[in-house]
């Protein structure tokens, strides 16, 4: 998901009433794909899911194992289990369970969300998912 500061200012703005659920969706045909999403799992492993995702969107393309293990370095996590856990796809499981949810749904665009089962394609800006969540927090009453 290539969901930048429009996220984050949207977690920021509705403290405890909107819960963020992310979904791994590495594209077949573009290279380092799969090592990517593994790599945002094992930083979120560590707590560092928003840093390790910020930093591979600032230098993508370059997504290659040696960039990633050392964005980890950079960012101070412990890179001999965050290489352990790419080099042995640790999160293989989850990767492909959210690659079967996609298929099953035919989502084929990132970033792509959901506010509550309204889809929203491509990155917007922060006031035209605010205007999305306010209606539908009206519509919960919360």
């Amino acid at each position: 998901m290539a969901a930048g500061p429009t996220v984050k200012q949207i977690l920021q703005a509705y403290p405890d009433k909107i819960r963020l659920v992310i979904k791994n969706y590495p594209y077949k045909y573009r290279d380092f794909s799969r090592m990517a999403a593994e790599s945002s799992l094992a930083a979120l492993d560590q707590g560092k899911y928003w840093e390790m995702h910020d930093i591979m969107i600032a230098r993508s393309p370059k997504l290659d194992r040696a960039s990633l293990v050392a964005y980890a370095g950079e960012l101070g996590l412990d890179v001999t289990k965050f290489t352990e856990s790419i080099d042995n796809n640790r999160h293989a499981k989850e990767i492909d369970r959210d690659l079967k949810l996609a298929e099953s749904i035919d989502l084929y665009n990132t970033p792509t969300f959901y506010i509550n089962g309204q889809q929203v394609i491509g990155e917007r800006p922060f006031d035209f998912f605010k205007k999305i969540i306010d209606e539908q927090l009206n519509k919960t009453g919360k």
